[in-house]
């Protein structure tokens, strides 16, 4: 498989969706993650990311304006030991739960499937990283409807073991921008992973689309020490100085 470059692949396309990418710094030196998400109403375009212990929950930026909570407040980031786990919905705290109980990361999210809200059926995507001892794996999975058929979910678990420095794995809910939006195809998409912890964030931030970009989690995590550098970029906090 060809590897490509996340930043051209997001600056190509204006409407991903959310967005998951893990992978490994290019000196080596740290496991990446990071977790985007994108709007189109005003419901969704209403939202930040803010800390939570040492993961992210989404919280509406004007309480007042909140029409449907129901799948725009979730936890996208939480963290058990040395595993941290990424997911576009509350199936974060089902992966949590999961593990904590003995399952693995594809038997907890067995009792999940797409999300409900027709015509799109958005996929779930979820990931999750160990770091531990120095050694680094990690793994993604899709839920999503059967060519939009939501009669049947398919499910899709991808995992990698001791990725390379610079390498890394892109997922994300839609193709491209559409009525209804056309669900992600194929395996995650292998990308480069560039620079350093400030130019890779802000490289990120700065390819998504201007207009339906809302808030963006980047983390590196030493994989000597464990210790991690977050940044979080929040649209309607001004974080983006071309808005």
């Amino acid at each position: 498989m060809e590897k490509i470059n996340l930043f051209k692949e997001l600056d190509l396309n204006s409407y991903p969706g959310r967005g998951i990418v893990i992978g490994r710094s290019s000196d080596g030196k740290y496991a990446v993650s990071a977790y985007f998400i994108m709007g189109r109403s005003a419901n969704s375009r209403n939202r930040v990311f803010v800390e939570d212990g040492d993961g992210i929950r989404t919280k509406a930026f004007d309480e007042a304006a909140v029409e449907d909570p129901s799948l725009i407040i979730y936890s996208p980031v939480r963290v058990l030991g040395s595993t941290t786990v990424i997911t576009n919905g509350d199936q974060t705290d089902t992966v949590y739960d999961g593990l904590k109980d003995g399952l693995t990361f594809e038997q907890a999210l067995r009792s999940r499937e797409f999300e409900p809200d027709a015509p799109n059926y958005t996929p779930r995507i979820s990931g999750i990283m160990d770091v531990k001892n120095g050694k680094f794996s990690y793994e993604l999975s899709i839920l999503k409807s059967d060519n939009g058929n939501p009669e049947q979910c398919l499910r899709y678990t991808f995992s990698y073991d001791s990725p390379l420095a610079g390498e890394g794995h892109f997922i994300h809910t839609y193709m491209r921008d559409g009525n209804p939006l056309p669900s992600f195809e194929g395996e995650p998409k292998f990308v480069g992973i560039e620079g350093d912890f400030e130019s890779f964030s802000n490289r990120l931030w700065e390819s998504l689309n201007l207009d339906n970009k809302v808030s963006l989690f980047v983390r590196f995590t030493d994989l000597s020490t464990g210790e991690a550098k977050t940044k979080i970029f929040n649209k309607l906090e001004k974080n983006d100085e071309r808005a």
